[in-house]
């Protein structure tokens, strides 16, 4: 039987990996993956999430967040790309939300023209996460790759799996836990929100219908600001989740956080919750990172290495997608 133009690519993928097996790790998942076969691939994602956040900044914010509600569901295996009426991508968590398929889309397509069936739609967007990152000033890490996509889709698990910011810090901790993830990943990938923006519906739960706070962790003249934007809106307004620096990737989310002005309720819950593992452990990390950015950049580069090795699919596992939106 003959090979395929993908099987092909495939078997010259696993002898790339042995000439390069110094670099590989126990999951599959090598630095230097496309080193043979697609050398140019950080170049071609690096392009477009730079022209994508010169167009719209926020977009960096976007694209991190597009790779962590992907590895939280089925693992980081490209599956919230998927379209349909069962995709996760229409999750309660994800719809409205989630942003920046299309420029995962525009990746896939150069991917494809320079590099037929090879590189994984999972890895573009963890690629692009990684730019995201450091265009917005955060710290460079060097993205684990070799994922292979995801076959379908899983709205249920996106809709009972994924953090919420309505939650209280011990049930986001324990689902951090399910993937593989401990409590100082939690306040480490947290930080991210010094990126962003989160709309209305997303914390209107803190809010009254008068000028002051519903919520006594949250600064009043901050709650007053909130009310004014959301006032008669439909929910979808959105404001900064950093109030100290909306588009720099920094320490002061978690300096906002002791002033009581971090937005959500599961930031601010970090250092303001009276829930044991908040007294433990969240509240002393969030003091730690506040004083000492230097170290929440290193810790976040080890989450965020983490966080894009859980349950990836790998050697003859899922396929390469040539089109992000739907299975081969």
């Amino acid at each position: 039987m003959e090979y395929s133009h993908c099987r092909l690519l495939l078997v010259c993928t696993v002898l790339a990996m042995c000439l390069c097996s110094r670099g590989a790790r126990g999951d599959g998942l090598t630095t230097n993956f496309y080193d043979y076969t697609c050398p140019r691939v950080n170049t071609v994602v690096q392009q477009h999430v730079f022209s994508a956040m010169r167009a719209e900044r926020r977009m960096g914010a976007s694209l991190l967040r597009l790779h962590f509600h992907d590895c939280f569901v089925n693992g980081c295996d490209g599956s919230i790309l998927l379209d349909g009426d069962d995709g996760e991508k229409f999750a309660r968590p994800n719809k409205n939300s989630v942003r920046g398929y299309e420029v995962i889309d525009a990746i896939k397509v150069d991917l494809e023209r320079m590099c037929p069936e090879v590189v994984s739609c999972a890895d573009a967007v963890a690629l692009a996460a990684a730019y995201g990152v450091l265009f917005s000033g955060g710290p460079y890490y060097r993205v684990l790759l070799g994922r292979r996509d995801g076959l379908v889709a899983n709205k249920a698990g996106a809709e009972k799996g994924l953090p919420s910011p309505f939650e209280n810090i011990s049930s986001i901790v324990q689902k951090f836990s399910d993937v593989g993830l401990d409590t100082t990943d939690v306040v480490v990938l947290s930080g991210a929100h010094t990126i962003g923006r989160a709309r209305c519906a997303l914390f209107s739960n803190r809010l009254t219908s008068t000028t002051s706070s519903g919520d006594p962790t949250l600064d009043a003249t901050m709650a007053a600001n909130l009310q004014s934007l959301c006032a008669g809106g439909d929910g979808n307004q959105t404001t900064a989740l950093d109030v100290s620096s909306a588009d720099a990737f920094d320490k002061k989310y978690y300096q906002n956080l002791l002033t009581k002005k971090g937005l959500l309720s599961s930031d601010q819950g970090l250092f303001s919750s009276d829930e044991d593992v908040v007294a433990s452990t969240t509240r002393a990390l969030v003091q730690k990172y506040s004083v000492d950015g230097e170290q929440f950049f290193s810790d976040f580069r080890a989450s965020m290495v983490k966080m894009g090795s859980i349950s990836p699919l790998t050697g003859n596992d899922g396929e390469i997608r040539c089109k992000c939106r739907v299975a081969n």
